[in-house]
């Protein structure tokens, strides 16, 4: 395990201001909720790809998808597949566009295939997981290897990297070559420490029990025990390789410490790095934090360290 040292003032500032709008009696609330993730994608102005890449759309049956790649001199060697967060509840929004860019360009020119799978309450478990199987057919049937594709993931997202990684082995098919977690979201039944402990000062989801992490309209009546809903609770032999980076301050800290734990004792290469102080997603501030240009300089590494080995 890393630890980060303590947070910067710009950190800091940062975790104060969100604090600040997620306590507004006005906006606070459906932030908190997932109600503003939900509506956010129909409210944003149409995203501007970059001239350095090309967007192509990618139709599925149930849902499409985005491939970002670079214009010229592409990574050929491997490819990120993303699956984005959102709780479950929020589908693709500009700021997942953003980080297609951010992982191209850290992993020195790989194209990025991002699902914009189909999300609750219309289409709760197992809509997210089918759609991540389906994204990573489409790459095995487009002629990648499984050792060629990294799942990375923020959040919801990157618990449906480990449980789209527990369905593939138990489906017998080839897992990828590693997986890149922000502040997964791995145990659904929301039991760890930390959601007690940093129950008080995580700026995005704490001082209530009405928030998105313990909303239901996922998983409805399904066991929250479930790998395939809490990749906690599976057994992770045989999984590449994993980063997983989290905030100090969060209450999904035990969602990471516990996971890397778990895979750690069965025999998976794991780094996780705990940014003190640092707060859900502070990947997404990009290059105004030093946290965060830390991490994505730390994920850059450990693609490059996946593409030598």
């Amino acid at each position: 395990m890393v630890r980060e040292s303590e947070a910067s003032i710009r950190g800091r500032v940062m975790r104060e201001l969100i604090a600040h709008v997620t306590n507004d009696h006005l906006i606070g609330k459906k932030i908190k909720n997932g109600e503003l993730r939900k509506k956010i994608g129909n409210a944003e102005p149409p995203w501007k790809c970059p001239e350095c890449f090309t967007m192509t759309e990618v139709p599925m049956e149930n849902f499409r998808m985005e491939l970002l790649q670079p214009k010229e001199q592409p990574n050929t060697e491997k490819i990120i597949l993303q699956l984005h967060g959102g709780g479950y509840v929020g589908a693709m929004r500009n700021a997942y566009r953003m980080f297609a860019g951010l992982y191209s360009e850290v992993s020195r020119g790989m194209a990025v295939l991002t699902p914009d799978y189909r999300v609750a309450p219309e289409n709760p478990y197992p809509a997210a997981l089918e759609d991540a199987f389906a994204a990573y057919c489409y790459l095995l049937e487009e002629g990648w290897f499984a050792d060629q594709i990294i799942v990375a993931g923020d959040s919801a997202g990157g618990g449906l990297a480990m449980a789209l990684c527990h369905y593939l082995k138990d489906h017998g098919k080839s897992l990828p070559c590693g997986i890149v977690a922000m502040s997964p979201w791995t145990d659904l039944t929301a039991s760890g420490e930390s959601y007690d402990t940093n129950y008080e000062r995580d700026p995005l989801f704490g001082k209530t029990r009405d928030s998105l992490i313990y909303n239901k309209e996922y998983i409805r009546d399904n066991d929250p025990l479930n790998a395939y809903i809490s990749p906690l609770y599976g057994d992770f032999r045989g999984f590449p390789p994993m980063l997983i980076q989290v905030g100090s301050y969060e209450m999904l800290l035990s969602d990471s410490v516990s996971v890397a734990a778990k895979a750690r004792e069965q025999g998976v290469k794991v780094r996780l790095s705990i940014y003190d102080g640092m707060f859900h997603i502070f990947q997404m501030a990009a290059k105004m934090l030093p946290e965060s240009k830390r991490a994505w300089v730390e994920i850059g590494k450990f693609m490059d360290v996946l593409t030598n080995d």
